[in-house]
């Protein structure tokens, strides 16, 4: 029962989230400022993660084929597959889901604790959509532009370990990676980016929007932000990977 009452609470805070704006001039500011919070903010640990990612995925994938039937291009075409159709859009928004997702449930559980959100109430201020939407637009716009600045840092990481461990020559790796391309994969990881966002942002507004006690509450709301998302994000993989690529 208390999982079907939380989540009726999860629906009710959402539909109230996607109401309209008080103050259009103040939802723009907002989004603004929350997409260099999400994105621009963002833009380092994503990178930098995502080199070695790449390094990691070519240095494993020259271990294991040492056949020498199998073409050398082969370590260019997986480290392509595998950064585009998983580690980009599902290890990335893992890793953000702790970094974004902590930080909006503890913002927002502290703007519950001190009152803030029940100011807004009172003068009859939709707080909900005052305080979520923003940050739910912005992530829905910076996450798509953050996973493909990873796969392309990836596959430069993974470009520069096979040069300069002799892993594989430049061309073979350039070679696997232009190998059997398909367009749709691009698409596939963005959408499924797009619905990590929103799981990501609602999540973590829930359990700071619904915070009870002070700042030790607004910390075990944060841990639940993380970890609830994290599962939900693990989940919706599953099932988005069967139902569009499984046929």
């Amino acid at each position: 029962m208390n999982f079907f009452s939380s989540f009726g609470k999860y629906l009710q805070l959402l539909y109230f989230s996607l109401g309209k704006p008080q103050s259009w001039k103040y939802f723009r500011k907002q989004l603004i400022d929350e997409i260099a919070l999400i994105g621009l903010d963002s833009l380092g640990i994503v990178m930098i993660i995502s080199v070695f990612m790449g390094a990691v995925l070519v240095i494993q994938a020259g271990y294991n084929i040492e056949n020498p039937l199998i073409p050398k291009y082969t370590i260019g075409y997986g480290v392509r597959e595998s950064l585009i159709l998983e580690f980009s859009p599902t290890i990335v928004c893992l890793i953000l889901a702790g970094k974004i997702g902590s930080s909006i449930s503890s913002q927002i559980g502290s703007m519950r604790v001190t009152e803030q959100i029940d100011a807004l109430d009172i003068m009859g201020i939709n707080s909900a959509s005052h305080i979520i939407l923003p940050k739910l637009i912005a992530s829905l716009i910076s996450f798509p532009f953050l996973i493909i600045i990873s796969m392309m840092t990836g596959m430069l990481g993974g470009y520069g370990a096979a040069v300069i461990w002799n892993i594989v020559s430049a061309s073979d790796f350039i070679a696997g990676m232009h190998y059997y391309f398909y367009p749709f994969e691009i698409f596939y990881a963005v959408f499924k980016t797009i619905v990590f966002a929103f799981i990501i942002v609602t999540v973590s507004a829930y359990w700071g929007y619904n915070v009870q006690g002070g700042a030790l509450a607004v910390g075990r709301a944060s841990t639940k932000a993380v970890v609830y998302s994290s599962i939900s994000i693990l989940l919706s993989n599953l099932i988005l990977t069967k139902m569009i690529l499984g046929g």
